[in-house]
């Protein structure tokens, strides 16, 4: 028998004694119910190992390796070392599915580079005009002037597809923008994902992993401004203009409730970001990074089929501390391949089966974004980073580890900007976003039909 059947087979079985996880197979047999939940396809990418081209839960049970938690219903998950990229477990982690607002990593990955956040900008009514039925809004006002610092506080913390889009037109609209995203991805390796809109709005052939994300979320932690806004708890948000009188502000808060907490959920011990999302055929999805000890872990888990508040994430949190206890005992399934860009001097083929761009990528040129990550990855590329932590409000340096891709990449820090308490609660966000943690018991009903 081969030896990638019998580790499978021997994977199936620990799991099956134990209780804790189900091949899809076996799941079909105990409840004909799951009939009607869609499969992963049969052949899925191999990139960054064979075990993560199978279907089902991967990974490697052994002495002093605990099982894994109970009660998972993630259509797809992948738990990860940030630092050395190795995956310590993954289940269907290349299913291309919709990625909704995860996507936004993606975008803060590929534009943050071009702006300068002390730019700023009057947003027009063309800008807003595109922005889908039912988004995610942070609040943003025609005719009114926003800084690219602010419209990145929206698009971090409130999701605010409405920032994504005048960002969207600064860097040269639309369509560039988009391009830039695909061929970024495709640098990254991130092949599962096609971009057909930045702001992970759902649309058309729009698909990524969660194996994309993950490589995603670590490039882009990779960046400083990224870091601080990802890991932001609040902040002040400019309102509404008014004439004669002083522009008045609003406090946001950022939607992750691994930062922020939420009836059922509370913060998550050293999370550092990374980014939340919803739509209707996306389900609920979410990529988070954690350091404990100093130990990087990253998690992605999408569309949990749980009929509980906040699914996504207390099965993200689940992960997370598996992989704290399993991490140093467990024997990785694959690897988070690093950029095309980057020498890592093993020589080693980072393709594979399936390991092609998704049917239906757009190869646009995508230069300006290209030439500005490299530039900064470059100018970041030999120091060490820093976990932060909020004090008094203050971001505070409490730990420093790095990033190992045959160089040094930053690690991400957990950190806030709070704001004063006064708040203007009719420029909020939308208020689907604003009343989520009631309407998302069951993330599907009422909620507006797409937010991202």
């Amino acid at each position: 028998m081969p030896v990638l059947k019998k580790i499978a087979l021997t994977v199936t079985s620990a799991a099956l004694l134990s209780g804790f996880t189900l091949t899809p197979a076996v799941a079909a047999d105990k409840d004909k119910s799951d009939d009607k939940q869609p499969k992963p396809p049969g052949v899925m990418s191999s990139l960054g190992g064979e075990r993560l081209s199978m279907s089902g839960s991967q990974v490697n049970l052994g002495p002093g390796v605990p099982v894994l938690p109970k009660g998972l219903t993630g259509r797809s998950w992948i738990v990860a070392d940030a630092e050395n990229g190795d995956v310590l477990a993954a289940h269907n982690s290349h299913w291309r599915l919709p990625p909704a607002s995860t996507l936004k990593m993606l975008f803060a990955d590929t534009v943050l580079p071009a702006l300068q956040p002390t730019q700023t900008h009057k947003v027009t009514e063309s800008e807003l005009s595109g922005v889908g039925e039912g988004s995610s809004l942070v609040g943003i006002k025609e005719d009114h002037t926003y800084t690219v610092h602010d419209l990145w506080l929206g698009v971090f913390l409130r999701s605010g597809n409405d920032a994504v889009h005048v960002l969207s037109e600064m860097y040269g609209g639309i369509p560039q923008t988009v391009a830039a995203m695909q061929k970024h991805a495709e640098e990254l390796q991130a092949l599962d994902t096609v971009v057909v809109s930045p702001d992970g709005y759902d649309a058309p052939r729009q698909v990524s992993s969660a194996y994309d994300l993950t490589l995603i979320a670590r490039s882009g932690m990779q960046k400083k401004d990224f870091r601080e806004y990802a890991a932001t708890a609040s902040a002040d948000f400019p309102g509404e203009k008014k004439k004669g009188k002083k522009r008045d502000s609003f406090e946001i808060q950022n939607t992750n409730r691994l930062i922020t907490g939420d009836i059922g959920v509370d913060p998550y011990k050293g999370i550092a970001g990374v980014k939340n999302g919803y739509t209707t055929h996306a389900g609920n999805t979410f990529t988070g990074v954690a350091e404990r000890n100093g130990k990087v872990l990253l998690v992605t888990v999408m569309n949990p089929s749980a009929e509980e508040s906040h699914a996504v994430y207390k099965e993200a949190a689940k992960l997370l501390d598996w992989g704290f206890a399993a991490s140093g005992k467990v024997t990785p399934v694959g690897e988070l391949v690093p950029p095309k860009s980057v020498d890592t001097g093993t020589g080693t083929s980072t393709g594979g089966k399936g390991a092609a761009p998704a049917a239906g990528a757009d190869q646009g040129t995508g230069g300006q974004a290209e030439a500005a990550h490299a530039s900064a990855a470059s100018k970041g590329s030999s120091g060490v980073g820093v976990a932060l932590a909020v004090i008094g409000g203050l971001l505070v340096v409490v730990a420093a580890a790095v990033y190992l891709v045959n160089r040094r990449w930053p690690l991400a820090g957990l950190g806030s900007r709070s704001a004063p308490e006064t708040k203007d609660t009719g420029e909020a966000a939308d208020p689907a976003e604003a009343a989520e943690p009631a309407a998302s018991a069951g993330e599907s009903a009422g909620k507006p039909a797409d937010k991202a």
